[in-house]
């Protein structure tokens, strides 16, 4: 079975398991609470989300300082064009984001159609065929539809979150029916609520990890020696921006599952492979790959929205 249908089917297993979970959970909580009180909260609930999902991108825009490349005015507009056309998509909007880590995202929403933005921090840090392969990527998750999956999976856990906090609350305020009779089931409910949150959480980062990997493969597959490109694009990512995490405070991190690599981890990344600096581009990637995963790494992995670099360039090469 090669590796990309081995993808496939554990996406579609963990979506599946994902929903199969959240159905149950939810089913459990009907029958305690009464459709009438949750259903008010669902539908809070998705009409936020549903919110977020159309105007995120004009937010994103205003945070990022992004603006649009008018097209045919840069090399970047005609990389998106020949590269969606190869992945059979109508070429999004090219936006230049003005902040100076190396990184670039896919965004979008029926508003503000769909949008590509690379930083000012990746053109000056990385070469014009390793930009490419990031576009590719980055064009991988609109191939795949990302953002409307992502978004949908994350109203699941948002559900028992919401739905946790504001039985406890309830329970500890007497807001909750009777509250001599019912706060202690109350906050037995809400405290379970926060613990499906946890579990549903750490599924949707388990599947963001996994469309990480995806968009991976598209970017190998419509880039001409793209393996290589994107090894050594992703390995001088996580080099330059590790070197300037701390200096950054994790400034740009609101927005880090967008990114082609997590912000936040980046600084720890590098102390984990232990680079220095003046190696040349395939050096760089072989001593990534040269790095041993530990137990800690796997541990961290779980909370992370992105896959452990190492295993990641590791799944490329294995492409």
């Amino acid at each position: 079975m090669s590796g990309l249908l081995k993808l496939r089917l554990t996406i579609i297993g963990t979506t599946t398991l994902l929903i199969a979970l959240s159905t149950l959970f939810m089913a459990v909580l009907l029958s305690l609470l009464g459709a009438l009180n949750i259903a008010s909260l669902i539908f809070m609930v998705l009409l936020f989300n549903l919110g977020q999902w159309l105007f995120a991108p004009y937010l994103i825009d205003a945070i990022y300082r992004t603006e649009e490349i008018p097209e045919g005015r840069h090399w970047l507009s005609e990389i998106v064009k020949r590269l969606s056309a190869k992945s059979g998509l109508r070429a999004p909007k090219v936006m230049l984001a003005n902040i100076p880590i190396p990184n670039a995202f896919a965004y979008g929403s029926p508003l503000s159609g769909p949008r590509v933005a690379v930083t000012r921090g990746l053109l000056n840090t990385l070469e014009r065929e390793e930009v490419e392969a990031v576009i590719g990527h980055e064009l991988g998750h609109l191939k795949h539809k990302d953002v409307q999956f992502m978004m949908f999976l994350s109203v699941l856990p948002a559900i028992f979150y919401y739905l946790g906090y504001s039985m406890m609350y309830s329970s500890w305020y007497g807001g909750y029916r009777d509250r001599d009779r019912n706060s202690s089931p109350a906050l037995l409910i809400g405290i379970a609520s926060i613990a499906i949150y946890w579990i549903l959480n750490l599924m949707v980062l388990g599947l963001s990890r996994l469309r990480e990997y995806y968009a991976d493969a598209h970017s190998v597959r419509i880039v001409e020696d793209g393996r290589r490109k994107l090894s050594e694009a992703l390995a001088k990512i996580v080099t330059f921006t590790g070197r300037g995490a701390r200096r950054m405070g994790g400034a740009y991190g609101s927005f880090k599952c967008l990114f082609i690599t997590d912000p936040d981890r980046a600084e720890e990344d590098l102390r984990e492979i232990g680079i220095g600096g003046g190696l040349r581009d395939e050096q760089l990637v072989r001593e990534v790959l040269s790095r041993e995963i530990t137990i800690f790494d796997r541990i961290a992995e779980l909370f992370s929205t992105h896959p452990n670099i190492v295993k990641r360039l590791r799944a490329i090469q294995s492409l």
